[in-house]
C-alpha cells in the first residue's frame, strides 16, 4: 500500500538510491534511457547513468515523483516537461510529439518511465503515480500529459513494463492519440 507519493527532492535521494539497487533499476539504466542520446547510452556505465540522474535531482525541479510504503521508497514515476527526455521526443519513436512544437513546449509534459520495488509489484502503485502525476503536472502549469506505455508485456521481464501499460493510463482517462508502433500507443491527457 502506498501511504505518500513526493515530488524527488535531492533530499530523498537516498530513498531513490535505494529503490534503484546496487544495480540501478533496469540494468543500470538509472532512468537515463530517454534523457541520453544512443551513442552516449551505448558508452556509459551504471556509475556514469546514476552520477547523471543525481545531477539532474540536483539541479531541480524535480524529475519524478516517489512513491513510499511505511517510509520505504517502493515505486518511482519519471514525469516532466517533454524537453527533458530529448530521446522521447525522437521523431523515429513511438512516444514522438503529435506536433514538432510539442518537444519543446514547457506546457507539454510525459511520464516516460515506471519502476516500482518487486515486493510492491501488483499494488496498484502505478496506478497511485499517475493520479498523483496528473495533479503534479496540473500544478506546474501543464496543460497536456503524454505516455507511450505498452498493451502488454510478455509476462516473462516485467521491466518490459517501465514505461507503464496502457490499462493504467485509460484508467486516469487518457486517450489513444496515435499508434506508430502496435501495441505502443502515444496516450494523450488534456490537463
Amino acid at each position: 500500500m502506498t501511504d505518500a507519493i513526493s515530488p524527488l527532492t535531492p533530499d530523498l535521494w537516498p530513498h531513490f538510491e535505494d529503490l534503484f539497487g546496487k544495480q540501478g533499476a533496469c540494468y543500470g539504466c538509472w532512468c537515463t534511457y530517454f534523457r541520453l542520446p544512443p551513442a552516449v547510452r551505448r558508452n556509459s556505465k551504471r556509475e556514469s547513468n546514476k552520477d547523471h540522474i543525481k545531477t539532474r535531482i540536483a539541479a531541480g525541479p524535480p524529475p519524478g515523483l516517489l512513491a513510499f510504503s511505511d517510509g520505504e521508497a517502493v515505486g518511482w514515476m519519471q514525469i516532466g516537461p517533454r524537453a527533458d527526455v530529448p530521446e522521447f521526443n525522437n521523431k523515429g519513436r513511438g512516444s514522438a510529439p503529435l506536433s514538432p512544437e510539442d518537444a519543446g513546449d514547457p506546457a507539454v509534459w510525459a511520464i516516460s518511465c515506471f519502476f516500482i520495488r518487486g515486493k510492491a509489484r501488483g499494488q496498484g502503485v502505478t496506478h497511485r503515480l499517475v493520479d498523483a502525476g496528473v495533479a503534479f503536472a496540473r500544478q506546474a502549469g501543464a496543460r497536456v500529459l503524454e505516455a507511450c506505455p505498452i498493451d502488454q508485456s510478455n509476462g516473462k521481464h516485467p521491466v518490459s513494463l517501465f514505461v507503464g501499460s496502457t490499462r493504467v493510463f485509460e484508467k486516469a482517462g487518457f486517450t489513444r492519440a496515435i499508434e506508430r508502433k502496435p501495441g505502443r500507443p502515444l496516450m494523450r491527457l488534456e490537463l
